[in-house]
């Protein structure tokens, strides 16, 4: 080998050693490597869209439907509404006089149900016929203000009132229990597990309950944050329960094998977490009245990440979904809105 030639080959190994050591396989420095990982915000834009419901309708809470629809509540208009997402049609059903409806659902047997404040009843609206099928609460006392109901596991349907009362309805005969609520007004949004177990949010009371299916009665779970307005909550598929604190602005997780709590603020100056709602791979979504947006929640990297929405102010009051898509209801400007994720 000539001088020169084995001079050009020391220096190739020299190079080569350098570039190993300064790269260490995953091309970054070893500084660089002691330093923990940012949380990244995805690039891609949300897919967001708007939908105009009649105007005074105020749309409250949002249900989407197995074959496409999206059922919501016209609160100041006591109606039912429906929206056909690919048409952007929009169906109006009156509930009766005085109705006033918070919540929808849609139960198992593909119904829209409804938890209405006005009439102090639940109401269930045939899908087909559009029939309006109405269970007042017994006793004909004072108005529950009702809020939102949830099926267990065995069909009964479970709801809330802000007065201070919980209850539940059997659809196979019709009948309506009311208990009350330990610590009294509050009760608010509520959910269930899957294996059936009933959990609701005491707004005004600052805590969560356990109901006992069998005999009805109520456990109070007080979060680690006080006075933090636990507004709604949403079951995961291990069945903890993830609740948005409105006045503390956070998002926390119960876990109900260990009794566990952790609780996240989201960003923002002053954010005020009013929906929550887990999709079907256990991300956690919220309404942020303060940052006018839709967040999601990474329960593996604790990171958050907000969609500003369109509408100003937009006030989404409650959160449903379907695989790829995210609802609200838009109550302040008579829309709904979809992000496709």
């Amino acid at each position: 080998m000539s001088r020169r030639l084995r001079a050009v080959v020391v220096g190739l190994v020299l190079m080569s050693s350098l570039a190993a050591c300064s790269d260490e396989g995953s091309g970054r420095s070893r500084s660089e490597q002691r330093r923990p990982a940012a949380p990244t915000t995805p690039t891609q834009q949300p897919d967001l869209q708007e939908f105009k419901v009649p105007a005074g309708s105020h749309p409250h809470d949002v249900a989407v439907a197995a074959d496409g629809a999206v059922w919501y509540t016209a609160q100041a208009t006591g109606k039912l509404g429906r929206l056909d997402p690919t048409t952007g049609g929009v169906r109006e059903l009156p509930l009766g006089k005085g109705s006033r409806p918070h919540g929808v659902i849609v139960g198992p047997d593909g119904a829209p149900w409804i938890t209405d404040g006005g009439l102090n009843a639940i109401v269930r609206v045939d899908p087909q016929s559009l029939h309006v099928r109405v269970f007042p609460l017994p006793g004909g006392g004072g108005n529950a203000n009702l809020n939102t109901a949830v099926f267990d596991g065995r069909g009964t349907l479970w709801f809330t009132g802000q007065a201070g009362t919980y209850g539940r309805l059997s659809p196979a005969n019709g009948k309506v229990e009311v208990f009350d609520a330990p610590g009294g007004a509050g009760p608010y949004g509520i959910t269930a597990t899957p294996n059936g177990e009933v959990y609701y949010a005491s707004l005004a009371g600052s805590h969560v309950g356990r109901i006992d299916t069998a005999t009805g009665k109520a456990t109070v779970l007080e979060p680690p944050t006080r006075d933090q307005g636990t507004r709604r909550v949403w079951s995961d598929s291990r069945g903890r329960i993830w609740c948005s604190q409105w006045n503390a602005g956070q998002v926390a997780v119960y876990d109900p094998p260990t009794n566990h709590w952790r609780e996240w603020k989201l960003p923002g100056s002053n954010p005020q977490a009013y929906a929550v709602f887990v999709d079907g791979r256990d991300v956690v979504w919220l309404s942020d009245f303060g940052a006018n947006a839709l967040v999601r929640f990474d329960p593996t990297t604790e990171h958050f990440t907000p969609f500003p929405l369109a509408s100003k102010p937009a006030d989404v009051r409650q959160i449903d979904g379907r695989r790829g898509e995210v609802w609200g209801a838009e109550s302040a400007a008579d829309k709904l809105v979809v992000l496709r994720t």
